[in-house]
């Protein structure tokens, strides 16, 4: 490794490098074009750092005065073009490299006058950088290596046409390092236009890539989604955190609640400009703010360097956005957690979001009021302020205090003021309320009857449980599948309840609205039910047919029996 940037790196504490760093650094490829498939935080900034100097210092330890740039980074935003730029500035510190940015939302004409000055390195996002190219304000002739930074990215933001404008610019003899998350067909498609027998490098995604993120599935009952986001805070007390939703009016009601609760919020969605942009995450960098609100758009490309805890109020759309949201937290060795808010009606979502993105959640409950209290009462015992000696002033104060109130209410006091001037936490539902329903165990023994209705009567499950109920004086534990075929249905009961039921429907053995029943003497041969529509992907039922007029059949029961769900089929 050439030694400005091996000392940069040991001045950063680099003991070793990730495993990305390692597979785009070795000599073999020192002069191959790469596609390499790497997550969000596994380290690729400073793997392509290092993979460039080969390539723009040769044998030199050093950079020659700037000129036209040797080499050439694209990324999809402004936030992480900036990112990228911070690094290889310290980076390439020791060599002497002027890095240069080209980014919407900057002065062009400052970049114009930069770019005139000279440069080794300019980080640049597409749109810009082509303005840049047309306007003859950037020369690309000495390029000699170009990176493409989270490409896939930059297709889905719709940056196709200017990245293919951009290196057909730069010459034929360049390297040109591809570094994607994911790898779709328009990436495979770029690759084959513009790169030379690339090499691929696929770096262990999944939880490979997130060994150093904790993930929780926060079981909470619908109503307390939001107060359970509030609680997380609370117990955590990140010092840095950000919170996902799906759309910018739960960015904007969330970063609301959580300033009316004295949380130091930002909020990030689509309709800010860059400027507000730039003072929102600066606010975090500083410890102005604490807590960034934002959907998975408004995110794209920022770093916030500490991060540690990630909280998916909402559930993302499929297991990518999942771990490219979690990918913010536990980076460069430090621990991290991404907690997602799992409500009973999404918790098979969750499993799926889970299993999909191949990463292990340990399922817990939210941090109660209690388990806050706790918390907060243990950290203060831990502080280590109580170990250090009082000062001349600190102790003449302390004895007057003690001349005014007795040590324990001065202790209560003290706990007060600290309470005042920390959020609340809020009260949640019982977690028996929230957990998943275990599924009913299947009966030892049972008995199937056979009912004189079926789809060709519109029957359904949902009305023939309440309706047996009824009939038979049996609770719904006791009756386990409804299957409802063309002409009748068939029903299991458990055969401790089959003589009290037969006995309450009498002996004409026969239901309300006339409806036969008929004892079998084994399991029926019928069909399998069909299957269940994933409610992630149901089809629309907008313009469905008029179904016409329903036969004349028994009357629905009362509300509260009606109100019975059945068993899951």
């Amino acid at each position: 490794m050439i030694k400005t940037l091996a000392a940069a790196l040991a001045e950063r504490g680099y003991d070793t490098l990730t495993e990305v760093q390692t597979a785009v650094t070795d000599p073999a490829l020192a002069t191959a074009d790469m596609l390499v498939s790497a997550q969000t935080g596994s380290g690729k900034t400073v793997g392509f750092g290092l993979a460039l100097a080969p390539t723009l210092l040769g044998e030199a330890e050093t950079f020659a005065p700037a000129a036209a740039p040797l080499g050439l980074v694209i990324a999809p935003t402004r936030e992480l073009a900036l990112q990228v730029m911070r690094e290889l500035s310290w980076l390439y510190a020791g060599a002497g490299a002027v890095v240069v940015t080209a980014v919407g939302g900057m002065d062009s004409r400052d970049e114009r006058r930069a770019l005139a000055r000279g440069a080794h390195i300019v980080v640049a996002t597409p749109g810009r950088l082509r303005d840049h190219i047309e306007r003859g304000a950037v020369d690309l002739s000495a390029i000699r290596a170009v990176v493409l930074d989270e490409a896939d990215e930059m297709l889905d933001l719709g940056f196709s046409e200017d990245l293919e404008f951009i290196l057909a610019a730069a010459p034929d003899t360049r390297r040109t390092l591809m570094f994607s998350a994911t790898v779709p067909p328009g990436i495979e498609t770029l690759a084959r236009t513009f790169q030379r027998d690339a090499v691929r490098v696929q770096v262990t995604g999944g939880a490979g890539g997130h060994a150093d993120i904790a993930y929780q599935g926060v079981a909470v009952a619908d109503r307390d989604a939001e107060n359970a986001v509030i609680n997380l805070l609370r117990f955590h007390d990140a010092d840095n955190a950000i919170v996902f939703a799906n759309t910018r009016a739960m960015v904007s009601r969330l970063a609301a609640r959580l300033s009316n609760r004295g949380f130091a919020v930002v909020a990030l969605s689509g309709e800010l400009s860059q400027d507000e942009r730039s003072h929102a995450l600066q606010a975090m960098r500083d410890g102005r703010a604490r807590v960034c609100v934002a959907t998975d758009v408004a995110a794209r490309g920022i770093d916030l360097p500490g991060l540690e805890l990630v909280i998916h109020a909402e559930l993302p759309s499929n297991s990518e956005t999942l771990l490219h949201r979690s990918g913010r937290t536990g980076r460069a060795g430090r621990k991290g957690i991404s907690a997602l808010i799992v409500t009973p009606k999404v918790r098979k979502k969750a499993e799926r979001l889970l299993r999909f993105a191949k990463v292990s959640a340990e399922w817990v409950a939210a941090p109660s009021a209690e388990d806050i209290l706790a918390r907060d009462e243990a950290k203060l015992l831990g502080d280590p302020d109580w170990a250090v000696p009082a000062t001349e002033t600190e102790a003449a104060f302390a004895a007057k205090l003690l001349a005014q109130v007795s040590p324990a209410q001065l202790a209560a006091g003290y706990l007060r003021l600290y309470r005042k001037n920390v959020t609340a936490p809020e009260d949640l539902a019982d977690q028996a309320q929230v957990a998943p329903r275990a599924p009913r165990p299947a009966f030892t023994d049972s008995r199937w009857l056979a009912l004189s209705v079926g789809h060709a009567d519109r029957a359904e499950a949902r009305w023939l449980l309440p309706l047996l109920c009824r009939a038979g004086g049996i609770e719904k534990d006791a009756i386990g599948a409804i299957r409802v075929g063309p002409s009748e249905s068939y029903v299991e009961l458990d055969s401790a309840a089959i003589d009290g039921f037969l006995a309450s429907v009498g002996d004409a053995r026969e239901l309300e609205g006339g409806i036969a029943l008929t004892l079998l003497d084994s399991k029926p041969d019928m069909p399998p039910p069909p299957p269940r529509p994933d409610r992630d992907n149901r089809p629309s039922h907008r313009g469905k047919p008029d179904r016409g007029e329903r036969p004349a059949r028994a009357a629905r029961p009362p509300r509260e029996a009606s109100t019975a769900r059945p068993p899951r089929e």
